[in-house]
């Protein structure tokens, strides 16, 4: 049990990859622009009317908008023929032709200077996307009124879209100045807005224009610090980390951040970094939690259990610290505390109760608590960990001689999650062959595949169980029309040719298909055994056994060391081969194959 994979990486994502939890508040300097990446969007934040073609009363002049009637600049006179051409462009964009609606209103614009006029031609060109068009709208507005915010949230924002930096640093610089109050948690937010820029190199060096003017602040070092790490210079990034760190001792978004970059080329120094941070701050216990997973990343299990149990003492209901305490518990075979943790879990407040039911599952499986195991898996609700819990719970339930209710149970999971269906009628074959029913196990597979004659995991088990019948034609027709629809798959290949050489058939064509599994999946140890039996096969007594010995150094299945066994009996080394067979009985002793090679080769 120690050191077994329970499936749960605890280190995955320990380390922070954007910004602290302080850039969680949103960046309202930039709400109007990012508006633009939605299908049907528009500038208008003030007019929810705008997002989309105008609803209003078709008698109600567009310019009337809540901008126009509070600024009230560049007002031209009201007469029938702007009114008309207004409407002209209105109808236009309700009935689809954005384009000559966009080129209406900018030409009114131009024509007029008026400021509202100006703000729904910049609406409607950012509601056909021609962002262009925007840009050229939005500097003259500027022009006419140079303080309207609202025009410089624009502009900034379609420059950033569009990836036009140069000229861009003054306008945000601007913007992040006129609202101080919350400038800390804007320079925080600034990297989110080139988030899909692929170009981050031009991202840096904008970023160190725009920061330079609030170096005093611990937030613009950490901004340009992010975008230096995604540029890929790391000594940039450490750099403006560190001063970040320098003008905020206790900052843990950005200890982490700094350990985050040592992580890409060290391991261990990202974790020296987090332990360095938490000698001086005891309390950060951010930096300990991401320290103790960082620590289980390397598998230094005991250190990262103390750590563990401080969070834990101090935060005993935090599903972030129980949830990997129990997984630690379960890869250092601490049962009982695993158990405590797994059953507090799923009393807490949290929104997918999956993982913990699956790992009771699984403890009380190997505990031999068969009834408690039962009830964990059936916990288990579609989603993550319902294929598997099903599936064993099912065979926990066959094992017990019912084998009939745990087929329905398979066939009401079925139900309940469709697009798993497949793999639970293949659960369900595999329940009636380990039952001895190989034919009914066919029959039921071979059903599901008249439904989709090309499913490639019924193709492939079908093939497996027609084998075991006999019936070689269907086996071979089936790997064949596999290997077609999916030329890279070893296992297709791997069983053609294991096929063939069990049956001591057609060896340069079993052995030419093992060869090809081999170069597809080179460390697979069913297809090293594949190939050390076709090399028996073949007389290569040496070659074979060096392939088997490889295979099951990777993987001790008792039927590579019934192979294993065989083949050292006919190099005449008969005391090695009973060993092999007396060892392999011990840790598999009900295993068919095995025990009929160790009978066939005991005197």
């Amino acid at each position: 049990m120690r050191g077994k994979d329970y499936g749960v990486k605890l280190s995955a994502g320990y380390l922070p990859c954007a910004a602290p939890k302080e850039t969680m508040k949103p960046f309202k300097l930039f709400l109007l622009g990012l508006a633009l990446t939605l299908a049907h969007s528009s500038f208008a934040a003030e007019d929810k009317n705008t997002v989309k073609p105008n609803t209003r009363d078709i008698g109600q002049p567009a310019m009337e908008t809540r901008t126009a009637r509070q600024d009230g600049k560049n007002r031209p006179e009201l007469n029938a023929q702007l009114v008309y051409q207004i409407l002209i462009a209105e109808v236009a964009l309700q009935r689809g032709r954005g384009d000559f609606a966009t080129q209406a209103y900018t030409d009114l614009a131009m024509r007029t200077r008026d400021t509202a006029l100006i703000a729904r031609a910049v609406e409607v060109a950012g509601y056909t996307r021609r962002y262009e068009r925007v840009l050229e709208l939005t500097r003259l507005w500027l022009e006419i009124d140079p303080d309207s915010k609202r025009a410089q949230q624009v502009l900034a924002s379609v420059m950033v879209m569009t990836n036009q930096f140069d000229g861009l640093a003054p306008h945000l610089i601007r913007m992040l100045e006129a609202d101080k109050e919350a400038l800390p948690g804007n320079l925080l937010s600034l990297n989110r807005m080139f988030a899909r820029s692929p170009d981050r190199q031009a991202v840096l060096q904008l970023m160190n224009k725009v920061c330079a003017p609030f170096s005093n602040l611990a937030e613009a070092h950490y901004a340009v610090a992010v975008a230096a790490a995604a540029a890929q210079e790391s000594g940039q990034a450490l750099a403006e980390t560190r001063k970040a760190l320098q003008l905020k001792p206790d900052w843990e978004a950005a200890a982490l951040l700094e350990a985050q970059i040592f992580a890409q080329s060290s391991a261990s120094a990202a974790i020296d970094v987090l332990q360095g941070f938490l000698t001086r701050h005891p309390k950060a216990r951010e930096i300990q939690l991401h320290l103790a997973r960082a620590l289980v990343a390397e598998k230094r299990y005991p250190e990262a259990k103390r750590h563990f149990q401080e969070l834990l003492a101090a935060y005993p209901n935090n599903p972030d610290i129980v949830f990997p305490v129990a997984i630690l518990a379960l890869q250092q075979n601490d049962r009982p505390l695993a158990e405590a943790q797994l059953k507090h879990l799923v009393t807490l407040d949290i929104a997918d109760k999956n993982p913990p039911y699956f790992y009771l599952g699984q403890l009380f499986e190997e505990d031999k608590r068969d009834d408690a195991a039962v009830d964990a898996y059936r916990q288990v609700i579609p989603g993550e960990h319902y294929l598997q819990a099903q599936l064993r719970s099912a065979n926990i339930v066959a094992n017990t001689g019912k084998l009939d209710l745990a087929r329905s149970q398979l066939r009401a999971a079925a139900a309940a999650s469709p697009a798993q269906r497949t793999q639970f009628t293949i659960g369900e074959a595999t329940l009636l062959r380990e039952a001895k029913q190989v034919e009914a196990a066919f029959d039921l597979l071979d059903k599901a595949l008249r439904q989709e004659p090309e499913q490639p995991d019924l193709l492939y088990e079908s093939a497996l169980l027609a084998e075991k019948l006999g019936r070689m034609t269907v086996t071979e027709t089936r790997l064949r029309k596999l290997m077609t629809l999916q030329p890279d798959n070893a296992q297709a290949y791997n069983a053609l040719g294991y096929s063939y050489a069990e049956r001591n058939m057609r060896l340069p064509e079993a052995r030419r298909f093992i060869e090809k599994a081999l170069q597809l999946a080179p460390n697979d140890p069913f297809i090293l055994d594949s190939m050390g039996w076709v090399l028996y096969r073949q007389g290569d007594l040496e070659g074979a056994l060096s392939h088997l010995e490889r295979a099951h150094a990777q993987r001790p299945d008792p039927e590579i060391a019934a192979h294993i066994g065989e083949i050292l009996w006919k190099l005449g080394r008969k005391d090695d081969a009973r060993r092999t067979f007396q060892d392999a009985l011990k840790r598999n002793p009900g295993n068919d194959v095995l025990t009929d090679a160790a009978k066939k080769f005991a005197d």
